[in-house]
C-alpha cells in the first residue's frame, strides 16, 4: 500500500482477479482503469460487467467494507490496531457479510487487500488475532484463488483418539469374576474385622481428616472475575450521530466554553457545552457540520445545560483542536457506524461505569487524518468522518 494512502497498484490488481475469479469472469473481456479508479470505483465497474442486479444486494454493507479496505492504514502499529478491531468484530460471526455458505464480495475484497499485512505478521502478533487468522483460513478454502496469494498458514488442533475400550469378555469368564471379586471382598472384610482397634482408630481418624479436606475444598471460592474497570467496552454503546450547529455562542461565566444550539435530527435543537474557546469562535462554528455523542448524561457545566459531547481530534501538545467533520451530503442525524462492530447504544451512559472513559483511549484518527476506533474508521453512508490533523487523539 503506498505511502499517500491511495491503493498500490498491485493490491488493485489482486482486487480485480479475486474478484474475477470470485464471480466467473474473464479478467481480459473488463475495460477496468485501475490507475484511475478506487476500490469502490473497481467494484462497481465490475459489477457493472456482470449485469447482474443481485450481486447488488446489501450493497451499503458492501460499501461500508470498501471504505474499511480503502482505509486501511500503512503504518504497522495502526494496521494491527485495525486487525484487533476486526478480530473482535468476527469473534460473533464467521464472514464479514452474508450466511457464510459463500464469501461475499465483502470478504473477497477484505481479504485482498489484508492478505500481505497479515501473512507478514510475527507468530506472536498472529496470535492474537484468532478470528481474522479463521476467517482467512476460510476464505482461502472456499474460493479458487490459485495462485494469486501465498497460503497463509495455520497451525490446527489435532485429533487424538480415545483409548479402545477393553474387548467384552465371554459369559463363561463374567462368572469367574464375579466369584473371584466376592471372594476377594470377603477376604478383605474377613483381614478388616482382625485387624489391630489401633489401626482401626487411626484409619476412622484419616478417613474423617480426607472427608473435612473435600468439604473444605469445595466451600473454595470462585476465581477472582476481572475487574470491571480492566474490561473492554465497545464503542457500540456509543451513540453517535452526525449533526450541524445551528448557532453557537461563549458561555457565560466560562471564558475556555462556547455553548452550541445543534440539529441532530431531532424535533428540538439540543445544547451542548464544549471546550473550544481557545481554539476557535462562535462564527466558525455556526453552520459547521459536527460529530457528537448523543446519548452522554446531561448534565450542567457551570451552570449551562449541555446534552452531549461535540468530538474533537488534537494535536499531541494540545495547541490545535478542532471537531470532526462529516463528509458533504450525509444526512444530519445519521448514525456513526463500525464495520464489523455489532451492537446497540446505551439509551444512557452511566457515568458510574465510566463507559466513556474506557472508549476514548481507543479513539483516534490514522496517517490520513481518518478518524477511527482501534483502526477501524467512522464510517456514514457517504464515507469516514475526518479531521486536518493526523494520528491525533479524539475526545
Amino acid at each position: 500500500m503506498a505511502a499517500n494512502g491511495n491503493i498500490d497498484l498491485s493490491i488493485k490488481q489482486l482486487i480485480v482477479s479475486a474478484l474475477c475469479k470470485h464471480l466467473s469472469l474473464d479478467p481480459k473481456v473488463l475495460s477496468v482503469q485501475l490507475e484511475e479508479n478506487d476500490i469502490k470505483g473497481l467494484y462497481l465497474s465490475i459489477l457493472k460487467s456482470t449485469g447482474d442486479g443481485a450481486s447488488l444486494n446489501n450493497n451499503e454493507e458492501v460499501m461500508k467494507w470498501i471504505a474499511f479496505a480503502q482505509s486501511f492504514p500503512v503504518n504497522p502499529e495502526d494496521r494491527f490496531g485495525a486487525l484487533k478491531g476486526l478480530n473482535d468484530g468476527l469473534a460473533q460471526k464467521s464472514v464479514l457479510l452474508g450466511n457464510g455458505i459463500r464469501p461475499s464480495e465483502a470478504d473477497v475484497i477484505v481479504f485482498s487487500v489484508l492478505h500481505s499485512a497479515v501473512i507478514s505478521l510475527s507468530e506472536s502478533d498472529k496470535d492474537k488475532l484468532p478470528h481474522v487468522l479463521r476467517w482467512m483460513d476460510y476464505i482461502q478454502s472456499k474460493e479458487d484463488f490459485e495462485n494469486l496469494f501465498k497460503k497463509l498458514l495455520l497451525v490446527k488442533a489435532g485429533f487424538s483418539p480415545q483409548p479402545r475400550l477393553q474387548a467384552a469378555k465371554p459369559a463363561g469368564s463374567m462368572e469367574v469374576d464375579v466369584k473371584e471379586k466376592k471372594t476377594e471382598q470377603s477376604t478383605k472384610n474377613v483381614d478388616k474385622s482382625e485387624a489391630d482397634p489401633k489401626t482401626q482408630k487411626s484409619e476412622i481418624k484419616e478417613k474423617g481428616r480426607e472427608d473435612k479436606d473435600a468439604t473444605q475444598a469445595k466451600k473454595k471460592p470462585a476465581e477472582p472475575k476481572v475487574p470491571e474497570k480492566d474490561m473492554e467496552v465497545s464503542v457500540s454503546l456509543l451513540n453517535i450521530q452526525v449533526g450541524l450547529i445551528c448557532k453557537a455562542w461563549k458561555h457565560p461565566s466560562a471564558d475556555s466554553l462556547l455553548v452550541e444550539e445543534i440539529d441532530v435530527g431531532d424535533a428540538k435543537l439540543r445544547q451542548v457545552v464544549s471546550g473550544l474557546a481557545k481554539y476557535t469562535s462562535p462564527d466558525a462554528l455556526t453552520n459547521r457540520r459536527v460529530v457528537l455523542i448523543t446519548n452522554v448524561k446531561p448534565g450542567k457545566l457551570r451552570d449551562v445545560m449541555s446534552e452531549g459531547l461535540v468530538l474533537c481530534a488534537s494535536n499531541e501538545d494540545h495547541t490545535i483542536v478542532e471537531p470532526l467533520l462529516p463528509p458533504e451530503g450525509v444526512s444530519i442525524g445519521e448514525r456513526v457506524s463500525f464495520s464489523g462492530i455489532d451492537g446497540k447504544p446505551e439509551d444512557v451512559l452511566n457515568p458510574k461505569k465510566k463507559q466513556l472513559e474506557k472508549i476514548t483511549p481507543n479513539l483516534y484518527t490514522d496517517e490520513k487524518g481518518v478518524a477511527t476506533f482501534k483502526g477501524i474508521p467512522f464510517m456514514t453512508s457517504g464515507g469516514p468522518c475526518t479531521s486536518s490533523i493526523p494520528k491525533a487523539t479524539i475526545k
